[in-house]
């Protein structure tokens, strides 16, 4: 945890303004009961009453002053640790944003939800505390011992006693609880993932019936973070009982002991009130110290996993050296590409070699699984290849920043994704400073204008979250469009026309045609009408190459492209 106090730098003022306010509260603290005991030793012993109005009119103050200063402190120490907070939530997000799909696969998108989200908090609620009890309690422990042996000596050895025993107690259970605590926040990743699963798949959950059984899953996660949380709590909720009896029996003791001593005329009364609250003090400061230590082990488990995250370095990055594009400006081509998955048994693709130049339209198929998506998925460099090269204007895409080579790439992805908020925002998506006549055109080629304009608000209206409140075809002709408005050099478009019926398909990449001359076009598809006009079309068989050319060329020489076309077209559509 103490790697992430570094984040409290922008804070070092506020912090040392509150540390002064708590030493001030402290003092303040301590002193009241010795001015407690003059005026029961002097002042009512005597019957002196100016001096106890005198006395007890200083207490006030100093009483008055600790109270300032406490409230000071809280106010800054919660204004502290929640931009603590958000500086830590602000650096996860921007860190994960740099990672690659790798380390998203190998974290899990849930994980990283908690990470982000709860264990933060955890974390800034420790600061809070650490600020202003992890500061107190020390200077109020080793103060009340200081005062109180100054009491009386003799009297002190009844706090030798007692100190080891709470220091052992506060030890056994928060050796207990550490690991239950860490286990906590991975049974936590585990409830979320299902209650994620439980909300997306919704539609499928439902369509099959399948409702018991997610109940049944989410229950065994809850049910198992349930357990964990109790006996966890089990474990921390000894100590508060067991600091009590120590406290309680400590009063008897002194108070018996004192006794004694006041008897022998050794003590005074007032020594005897004013060494019962200081040792009163040391106990509650060793019982804020036991409530850090009930915290901090999940918040140090907490720690752990957002320095995991922090400490994660993308495997895909920038080079040191930018290189630029050549005289071959407007070419894709792969040079003998081969990938393997992290953790596969055997590579995706294999020996993979092709060109593509601006205005043509490579197509992609091939049965599922064959590494369609895989190919494309290359292009941008969302995952590094194991070895040979993929050139894009005449430069390894690994030479380029990842910056400029995505800005050369309009991506729409198989899955299409909408964000919250208008449709026009969402198009604006792939071109922030378009204006309302491109997102208009853009979505004409789309064949999105018909149903944008059908809506209440037209292009106004606004997309609920995920896209839910409109139909798979809308959502692709949407995700279409926003690639489209970027005016890129490369389009990639990832199985993006499955959702549409056969007329606007032929319409959208009738009006592609004429809208994407100057680019270069990758087309994955599972129709065969969709690649039929292709000027390039590739066919993967197992993660290789099982052929290359036009339509013709393939019905005659690609075994692989003739089943599928079969399995798809009767023979006078073929013919």
């Amino acid at each position: 945890m103490i790697k992430l106090f570094r984040f409290l730098y922008p804070y070092r003022i506020s912090i040392t303004i509150v540390l002064a306010l708590i030493f001030l509260q402290a003092l303040s603290d301590l002193y009241l009961p010795t001015l407690m005991a003059d005026i029961v030793d002097t002042g009512i012993v005597k019957g002196d009453i100016p001096y106890i109005l005198r006395i007890g009119g200083f207490m006030l103050l100093i009483a008055a002053i600790g109270m300032i200063c406490s409230i000071s402190a809280s106010f800054l120490s919660a204004k502290i640790s929640a931009g603590f907070g958000k500086l830590i939530r602000n650096r996860v997000f921007t860190h994960v944003e740099n990672f690659s799909l790798q380390e998203f696969d190998r974290l899990g998108t849930s994980s990283l939800i908690t990470r982000t989200t709860n264990d933060i908090t955890q974390v800034q609620q420790v600061v809070t505390m650490m600020l202003r009890m992890m500061i107190s309690a020390p200077m109020m422990c080793i103060g009340g011992i200081i005062m109180a042996v100054s009491k009386d000596a003799k009297l002190s050895l009844v706090l030798v006693i007692v100190l080891p025993v709470i220091a052992a107690a506060i030890f056994a259970v928060v050796s207990k609880g550490m690991p239950l605590f860490k286990a906590m926040q991975v049974k936590l990743d585990k409830l979320n993932l299902v209650l994620r699963e439980g909300l997306i798949g919704i539609r499928a959950i439902r369509s099959f019936n399948r409702i018991d059984h997610e109940k049944r899953r989410f229950d065994e996660a809850n049910v198992d973070l349930t357990k964990t949380a109790v006996k966890v709590n089990r474990i921390m909720a000894l100590l508060m009982p067991v600091m009590m009896l120590v406290l309680n029996f400590s009063s008897i003791a002194i108070i018996w002991f004192g006794s004694i001593r006041i008897d022998s005329g050794d003590m005074q009364v007032g020594s005897l009130m004013a060494f019962l609250q200081y040792a009163m003090q040391i106990m509650f400061s060793l019982i804020m110290v036991s409530m850090m230590f009930v915290m901090i082990p999940r918040a140090s488990a907490s720690a752990i996993r957002i320095n995991e995250v922090l400490d994660m370095i993308p495997e895909i990055k920038d080079p040191v050296q930018i290189k630029h594009a050549d005289s071959q400006r407007g070419c894709v081509e792969f040079r003998k590409v081969t990938f393997r998955y992290p953790g596969a048994e055997k590579c995706a693709l294999t020996d993979i070699s092709f060109s593509a130049s601006p205005g043509e339209v490579t197509a992609i198929i091939g049965g599922t699984g064959s590494g369609k998506s895989t190919l494309i998925s290359l292009i941008p460099r969302f995952y590094d290849i194991d070895s040979g090269s993929i050139l894009v204007d005449g430069v390894d895409i690994r030479d380029m920043s990842q910056e400029s080579l995505r800005g050369k790439i309009g991506f729409v992805p198989q899955k299409a994704v909408l964000f919250s908020g208008t449709v026009a925002e969402n198009i604006r998506y792939g071109k922030e400073e378009a204006t309302d006549q491109e997102i208009r055109h853009a979505a004409e080629v789309a064949q999105a204008t018909e149903f944008i304009t059908g809506l209440k608000d037209g292009f106004d209206s606004v997309i609920a979250q995920g896209g839910a409140n409109v139909s798979g075809g809308q959502k692709q002709r949407l995700s279409i469009a926003r690639a489209l408005v970027r005016r890129a050099e490369i389009y990639i478009f990832d199985d993006s026309f499955s959702a549409l019926d056969f007329k606007t398909d032929a319409n959208l990449r009738m009006a592609l045609k004429e809208e994407i001359t100057d680019s270069i076009v990758f087309i994955v598809a599972q129709r065969v009408s969709t690649v039929m006009d292709a000027d390039r079309i590739i066919v993967l068989d197992e993660g290789r190459i099982a052929g290359i050319g036009n339509h013709r060329e393939l019905m005659d020489t690609c075994e692989v492209y003739q089943e599928i076309v079969f399995s798809q077209l009767s023979e006078e559509e073929i013919a």
